[in-house]
């Protein structure tokens, strides 16, 4: 079993009224380097694009830069929307990355769901399942650094190498909670990344196991990551409290994504949160309270499952400032990593 915590989901975005994109990628650089200073031993981005705020869109670049600031720490994509990639030029980035980090690079992927990203892209969301599918094909393919060619309904190319060629193997990991992610996952991944309510996640573990008796593969080594939102406090109510307004930020945004995407004024704050809202927020894989309050739900997660599993903290907030994020790194690292 993996001991301690991942950190992220770091997505260098503006604060509500702010235009100072270098602060918002300084931050992600100097929290990389602050969570490495802290052991944990991963941290973790996520993507969007065509947000206001600026939601990280360039998984594979910023990832270079935390490798070049990094010695040891896991650096690793939660996840890039590959139906929206050519997959020969995200083989050749996530190659790049992972010799520039020497090896620490590991490529979290998801369908993606914004119906403005797919039409700016020209991808065909009906279509995501099936690019899916072929990317994962062509992607170890790619890497090997043999001459291969791909004949797909989404992607089709000539026989071709492609270069660099990565010094260490790079795991793909699958994000999504649909049963036919799960099967991929379970067919042409290295794991799973999810962050479900301990129900849900006994379910998807469930199902990843059956596809792989089905089709005679050795669970050992499949990786199952969690993430969940930690927020160590004084107290529960206390807690929920103090991270609620940046948790609200945080979730509501997903619903103005795709309406953000025209708007040209200034990155608006979340409307007022209603009591429907606050029910909504607490039902998530959010923990909020006393850090041994934290450690009892993280174990709890674990310990419903018969297989290994490797947590994330959710626990960057765009909203929160610089010094109260670095608190909070802290406490998750001294107080919860060494009880995991």
């Amino acid at each position: 079993m993996v001991s301690g915590l991942g950190f992220g989901l770091l997505s260098a975005q503006l604060r509500p009224g702010e235009r100072d994109w270098e602060r918002a990628y300084d931050d992600t650089i100097a929290l990389t380097r602050h969570a490495e200073g802290l052991g944990f031993h991963s941290v973790w981005t996520t993507e969007h694009h065509f947000v206001d705020d600026g939601y990280m869109p360039s998984l594979p670049v910023v990832s270079a830069a935390m490798a070049a600031v990094t010695e040891r720490i896991e650096i690793a994509t939660g996840v890039v929307l590959a139906p929206l990639y050519h997959p020969l030029r995200l083989a050749e980035d996530a190659a790049t990355v992972s010799l520039l980090s020497g090896g620490r690079f590991t490529l979290g992927l998801g369908l993606g769901w914004s119906q403005v990203e797919f039409d700016a892209f020209g991808a065909d969301m009906s279509r995501r399942g099936l690019a899916m599918d072929e990317m994962l094909a062509i992607l170890p393919n790619a890497w090997s650094g043999e001459v291969f060619r791909h004949e797909g309904r989404v992607y089709s190319f000539p026989e071709l190498a492609v270069r660099p060629v990565p010094s260490a193997y790079i795991p793909i990991l699958i994000g999504g909670d649909a049963e036919p992610a799960l099967r991929r996952a379970a067919r042409l991944a290295d794991g799973f990344f999810a962050n479900s309510l301990p129900p849900r996640f006994v379910e998807q573990v469930a199902v990843i196991l059956d596809e792989m008796e089905r089709i005679g593969r050795d669970p050992a080594g499949f990786r199952f990551v969690h993430y969940s939102i930690l927020y160590p406090a004084a107290s529960v109510e206390g807690g929920w409290k103090e991270v609620e307004p940046h948790l609200w930020h945080m979730m509501w945004k997903y619903s103005d994504m795709e309406r953000s995407a025209n708007r040209s004024s200034p990155v608006p704050a979340a409307p007022p949160l209603t009591d429907d809202g606050r029910r909504h927020l607490r039902q998530r894989a959010a923990y909020a309270g006393p850090s041994d309050h934290l450690v009892e739900q993280l174990t709890v997660l674990r310990d419903s499952v018969d297989v290994p599993v490797d947590l994330v903290a959710r626990s960057f907030f765009a909203t929160m400032e610089n010094s109260r994020q670095s608190e909070l790194m802290e406490q998750l690292a001294t107080e919860v990593a060494p009880h995991l």
